[in-house]
């Protein structure tokens, strides 16, 4: 699939949480951390995090199907990685297809939601969690992936509602993570550094998208949970 680079985010490097965790053992040993600070880090501990449910979304709206869990990393975000960017995607296939590899344990790749072309919204990984989605681990651990149903080569299939739909979807995201509505912080996946992909491609009207994005992002009607 043109949106997803299928290999695994296998790098294991100590994150933020392994070193705050560290770094309060240390303090809590010398007497250093307050009270009210250990409070604050709870859960930060190993095999402690946030309150889940299953099929809990993001997004009003959105349906669930969830991913398979070889395709994302469990985290809680945006404390354990700040969230700044939002990436367009699309998926080089329908929508049928696409939900049919990222539930897939073997293809090693999803995103966190998929916009249809009549607008149908589907989350697949919650925002918390690192979703396998550009294939560059940093990105993966600081944006929120965005699939389209379509094709590069063929901008007819980013229809109205399509548009419409992601905007809104995108106006949440950027509301929920404090992120400016602009072209340096809602990118494309070719503009990933080290990706090979040329998605969302020359067809997607990116003027036409930040303006409806914005619009949505003055609206308080905008849908979030």
């Amino acid at each position: 699939m043109e949106a997803i680079q299928a290999r695994r985010d296998g790098d294991r490097r100590i994150g933020r949480r392994a070193l705050l965790v560290g770094g309060a053992v240390a303090a809590v040993a010398t007497g250093v951390l307050a009270r009210d600070e250990l409070g604050h880090l709870w859960w930060r501990i190993p095999g402690v995090s946030k309150p889940r449910k299953e099929g809990d979304v993001d997004y009003a709206g959105a349906r669930w199907v969830a991913a398979s869990p070889a395709n994302w990393r469990m985290a809680d975000r945006p404390d354990d990685y700040d969230v700044d960017r939002v990436v367009i995607h699309v998926t080089q296939g329908g929508y049928a297809s696409a939900v049919k590899v990222f539930r897939d344990p073997a293809h090693g790749a999803a995103a966190h939601y998929i916009v249809r072309k009549d607008g149908r919204v589907t989350q697949l990984i919650r925002e918390l969690d690192v979703a396998f989605h550009a294939g560059n681990r940093e990105y993966n651990e600081r944006s929120v992936g965005i699939e389209h149903e379509g094709f590069v080569e063929r901008p007819e299939d980013f229809t109205d509602a399509m548009y419409a739909a992601s905007a809104r979807l995108t106006a949440g995201i950027c509301a929920r993570y404090g992120i400016p509505v602009d072209r340096e912080h809602i990118i494309g996946h070719v503009e990933v550094p080290g990706t090979d992909h040329t998605d969302p491609g020359k067809g997607w009207d990116w003027k036409k998208y930040l303006r409806l994005v914005e619009a949505a992002s003055a609206s308080p009607a905008t849908s979030t949970v």
